[in-house]
């Protein structure tokens, strides 16, 4: 601990936020960064306490106070090895985690103040690229050929772990490029591609053979390997089945967000393929990160207005008594993407979509809900109140989340992960998932 008493004398500081006038007008990553100094000073408010429960909070059981520390004393690199032991792509979580290691700071508990773990992860591992920290390495090999099927932020775990083990390792993905969710289902805003693309060729380098454009049935495995690890996320969006669901206009989220990712590496799209809100009023449906991204990326498409609802009700500001520290806070967040101009509206529940003599939506019909607490203290019981209206809109986006995939009875040497194996999560367990992986599937091989 470098220097006992940071933690009274310097507040949290935030790198931030570009400004919006700024930022809704390109795709660049809009959060800032601290100087050198700062973020010195950034990590020495770490207590480095007796009990680190951001530990215990972290899917992956990455180790703050350690590099915290060591980026405190300006050992950069001891710093990126430490943060790298436990932590495969440092680059990706240190941008779009949303820090449960943060919640659980004592910090967050006494000032409500934590310390920037994430922003410190994330300038560690930059500088770690820029001074040439990260170089291929060169890995014995024991001859065993496994196969990862997907290359999300699973996938690439799983194969960057089997390849340090010695595996010859084959990446199968079924869209053009590398990355699943971290590619398609992340803005370029929030994650700059070229960070991906950085990784997978220190990957390849280090003999990680990719193939892509190759979708693969997991019930048909591609021959030649004596294990596999299916790393297929959650394909399959929650819709909604309502009436005037067929009206053009309505679109899953994923199709709007993957195809502006699509536009920004150079591919082009007819006028009636093209997913757009410029010149457009729309309507987001669903609360969560998917939905934020939705709105973000509408704004930089040239929006009339955007207004986003929820059928949950609205969650508690800065403190909320049924998830007390050091629990994840069930609290209303505000993303950098509500900051640049949304209309936020909970409790109600869509009804149908509307359209236009032509057949394009033009609104949504919405009815408020109330929510009874369940006598069992299970999941409370939604009421209807009778209490309609319509929302204008001319683009619908749907961000309800995504269905838990249902796989096939697999053989013992084919193991699953990430959120293939759990549902939609979060990139820091997927990544945790794929670890785990590779460490069944090379218990597995062992002789």
């Amino acid at each position: 601990m470098g220097n006992p008493k940071a933690f009274l004398t310097i507040p949290r500081q935030e790198a931030g936020y570009r400004p919006v006038h700024d930022r809704i007008n390109d795709y660049g990553e809009v959060e800032q960064t601290l100087n050198t100094g700062e973020r010195k000073q950034q990590a020495s408010r770490c207590m480095d306490c007796g009990v680190p429960f951001c530990h215990w909070a972290c899917p992956l059981g990455n180790r703050p106070p350690e590099f915290q520390d060591a980026l405190y004393k300006g050992k950069w690199k001891e710093a990126y090895e430490i943060l790298n032991a436990t932590n495969d792509f440092p680059e990706f979580t240190g941008r779009v985690c949303p820090a449960l290691c943060e919640k659980s700071c004592v910090l967050k508990l006494t000032l409500d103040a934590p310390v920037t773990i994430r922003e410190d992860e994330a300038a560690i591992v930059e500088a770690a690229f820029r001074e040439g920290f990260v170089q291929p390495r060169t890995i014995r090999r024991n001859g065993i050929s496994v196969a990862v099927i997907g290359s999300g932020p699973a996938g690439l775990a799983a194969a960057n772990q089997l390849n340090l083990k010695g595996y010859a390792v084959t990446v199968f993905e079924k869209d053009e490029y590398i990355g699943g969710l971290l590619r398609f289902g992340i803005p370029n805003f929030k994650l700059n591609k070229a960070i991906i693309d950085r990784r997978i060729a220190v990957m390849e380098a280090e003999g990680i053979a990719f193939k892509t454009s190759t979708p693969v049935d997991v019930e048909h495995l591609p021959e030649g390997f004596e294990a596999y690890c299916v790393c297929t996320g959650t394909p399959q969006a929650r819709d909604l089945d309502i009436p005037g669901r067929g009206l053009k206009g309505i679109h899953l989220a994923l199709e709007m967000l993957a195809q502006q990712n699509r536009v920004l590496a150079g591919q082009t799209f007819s006028k009636d393929e093209r997913v757009t809100a410029k010149g457009k009023r729309v309507l987001v449906i669903g609360g969560g990160d998917t939905g934020s991204d939705c709105i973000g990326t509408s704004h930089r498409q040239g929006a009339v207005d955007v207004t986003q609802i929820e059928i949950m009700p609205k969650p508690p500001v800065g403190h909320n008594p049924a998830t007390p520290w050091p629990q994840w806070p069930v609290v209303l967040k505000t993303s950098s993407s509500h900051e640049e101009g949304c209309v936020r509206r909970w409790c109600l529940n869509s009804k149908r979509f509307i359209g236009t003599e032509d057949g394009r939506v033009c609104g949504v019909e919405v009815e408020e809900v109330e929510w009874i607490p369940a006598p069992d203290g299970g999941r409370p019981v939604m009421k209807p109140t009778g209490r309609t209206e319509v929302i204008p809109a001319d683009l619908v986006l749907l961000a309800m989340g995504f269905l838990r995939p249902k796989q096939p009875e697999f053989p013992a040497n084919v193991f699953v992960a990430g959120d293939a194996a759990t549902g939609a999560s979060l990139v820091v367990r997927c990544i945790a998932g794929g670890r785990k992986a590779a460490a069944d599937i090379d218990q597995y091989l062992q002789p």
